[in-house]
């Protein structure tokens, strides 16, 4: 049974956004992923990270195209497409600073079958395929851990067929922007409702009803080009459960050791 709001929804209080968004907010930008390694194993990563500003609509990679560096993004956000031969593109995943881009480089190969593009303008550490192989193959801790992300990746993908599936668009805008706030760590998204809809695989106009009840709701403020969410405890009662099964997935746990090395030939 789908959740939709209608117009009947008593607006809520702007002040329910939490204080533990607003101290994330404060922080300095950071990847989830880096932040789980140990101080010596960031320290040694660092020498070959490069901060770069990725722009939206950037192309990271394209179906089959060699992988030259890997992002670990911070305030970025870029999704995974799946292009079909009738030029109709699908969203399989949408990353931001809990996870990276560059996953095949981690099981052992150089291509990857989907495009790469950046969704929310941003911030990211770019590393070099060579550079990360080598630390791969020499830090048996970025190695287990980022095995781990992989297959927590998969299991994103999956659950989000899975909604396409099940899930009504209003639950899906829903699940998006909340995925969006945790990506970026701010409850003001820079997002046009053609992009959006875009995310979410409908017509813009079918966006335009969503947002303007979810305004209504009291649970965003709509200006143009930009979404705030304004109370994030009602949204994720409005979204489908894909939200709070992705966000106990993404709880990064300790990681076993692997012992395969990495090819670094490439």
């Amino acid at each position: 049974m789908t959740r939709d709001f209608t117009d009947s929804v008593a607006p809520r209080s702007h002040q329910a956004t939490s204080l533990r968004w607003l101290l994330h907010a404060m922080s300095p930008p950071t990847n989830q992923l880096l932040a789980a390694l140990s101080s010596g194993d960031y320290e040694r990563l660092t020498s070959f990270l490069e901060t770069v500003t990725l722009s939206s609509g950037q192309v990271l990679y394209e179906p089959n195209q060699s992988i030259d560096s890997a992002y670990f993004p911070t305030t970025a956000v870029i999704a995974h497409l799946n292009l079909m031969e009738s030029g109709r593109e699908v969203e399989t995943a949408l990353i931001g600073n809990e996870g990276m881009i560059g996953v095949p480089l981690v099981l052992g190969t150089d291509r990857i079958p989907m495009r790469a593009i950046v969704q929310i303008p941003g911030t990211a550490f770019r590393i070099s395929a060579k550079a990360l192989l080598s630390e791969l193959n020499a830090n048996r801790s970025l190695q287990s851990l980022l095995l781990r992300y992989v297959q927590t990746l998969m299991g994103q993908i999956a659950q989000n067929l899975t909604c396409m599936q099940l899930h009504s668009t209003q639950e899906r805008c829903c699940y998006l922007l909340l995925l969006l706030q945790d990506r970026i760590g701010t409850p003001d998204l820079i997002l046009t409702q053609e992009l959006l809809a875009r995310m979410v695989g409908v017509r813009r106009d079918r966006i335009s009803e969503i947002i303007a009840i979810l305004e209504r709701a009291g649970l965003i403020d709509h200006q143009r080009g930009r979404v705030t969410i304004l109370d994030r405890c009602g949204l994720e009662s409005a979204a489908c459960d894909c939200y709070r099964i992705l966000r106990a997935a993404f709880a990064v746990p300790e990681a076993t050791q692997f012992d395969q090395p990495f090819d670094e030939s490439r």
